[in-house]
């Protein structure tokens, strides 16, 4: 059988300390575990799983020690506005302000501390295709 029993993100950081603060800030994620190399957050509802490792850290393989290219992450919160006011008020690098798309969700676009792009994006109530 080919069943995944977990999925988890870790983003490789140049700063653990300022990364942890953009997503602990931004959704709703506690510190399972901290070390001097990495971080682990998972959601209050323990249902998502975050990584956060030193880039330069040896069990990084060197080619993928570099920024991210070609990906980014999408969190689907409850109200992507909400979520802007805090960037606002936290200072975090917006790259687009919050847009309704044409296929029905609330999208806003971020960069993290280490430069990942990060998408936010939540329904539009009532939205029809």
């Amino acid at each position: 059988m080919k069943k995944v029993n977990r999925l988890m993100t870790n983003i490789c950081s140049d700063d653990l300390a300022s990364s942890k603060h953009f997503y602990t800030t931004l959704f709703d994620f506690s510190i399972s575990f901290e070390s001097d190399w990495f971080i682990h957050l998972i959601t209050l509802d323990n249902k998502y799983e975050l990584g956060i490792i030193d880039r330069n850290n040896e069990i990084v393989p060197k080619d993928s020690q570099t920024n991210p290219n070609g990906f980014y992450i999408t969190f689907v919160v409850e109200n992507t506005d909400t979520i802007y006011q805090i960037v606002q008020e936290s200072g975090f690098e917006c790259v687009s302000e919050p847009t309704d798309t044409f296929y029905g969700q609330r999208r806003l676009l971020l960069k993290d501390p280490d430069g990942t792009l990060v998408d936010v994006s939540s329904p539009i109530k009532n939205f029809k295709f």
